[in-house]
């Protein structure tokens, strides 16, 4: 017997699949009250469905959170609005809105990911959910190579290393972001001259 729909969907003329629901309902928790301790009980009762109905769209419990997890981080890209595209405004300013674009991204998502650290296996789930170029990091890269072929950064500009230095300020600001919020809940984030001086370090490596 087909399991009974849950309440959200009945009457709603089937725009949304009971599968998807379950997604939404699990990406709504993450981002109320982050991933620890979430548990297929608390999904369901959320979902209005009986416990048993997730392993009927889904193979477990990982299965759903990774897939909740990525829709969770294409939420928050989502409110952050567009990146600069190659060729347009200035190299420097548009490093500037990819850095703080990252350090946003990194801020709302990384409670998430951070109470996953004892469930490897969602974290596996989600990378193999992730397309090559799908992510803040790849689109970086590929931004600069696209600026390094249009002549606007050094013919041999090392891409890779600078961006592994912009990924390594949004990982390093955010934990101690976090560490410090866990002292001073109205602790600050990264400030504007931090970011500067980021850029500065960087194009000093790969500018013209």
């Amino acid at each position: 017997m087909a399991p009974r729909r849950a309440a959200a969907l009945r009457g709603g003329g089937g725009e949304q699949s009971l599968r998807a629901h379950l997604i939404v309902t699990a990406e709504r928790l993450i981002a109320e009250r982050g991933t620890a301790g979430l548990t297929v009980r608390a999904i369901a009762r959320a979902a209005g469905v009986a416990d048993g109905v997730l392993y009927n769209h889904f193979a477990d419990k990982e299965e759903l959170l990774a897939h909740a997890l990525r829709a969770r981080v294409r939420a928050v890209e989502r409110g952050l609005g567009e990146l600069p595209e190659p060729g347009s405004g200035t190299i420097e300013g548009n490093l500037r809105t990819y850095l703080a674009h990252g350090l946003d991204l990194h801020r709302a998502i990384l409670p998430a990911f951070a109470g996953l650290l004892a469930q490897p296996e969602v974290l596996a789930r989600f990378a193999d959910l992730t397309r090559p170029d799908d992510d803040w990091r790849d689109r970086l890269i590929d931004y600069l190579r696209a600026e390094r072929d249009l002549g606007r950064l050094a013919p041999q500009a090392p891409v890779e290393p600078a961006v592994r230095m912009m990924v390594g300020v949004c990982h390093e600001a955010i934990l101690s972001l976090l560490l410090r919020r866990s002292e001073d809940p109205d602790a600050a984030p990264v400030p504007q001259d931090e970011i500067d001086a980021v850029v500065t370090a960087v194009l000093r490596g790969i500018g013209r």
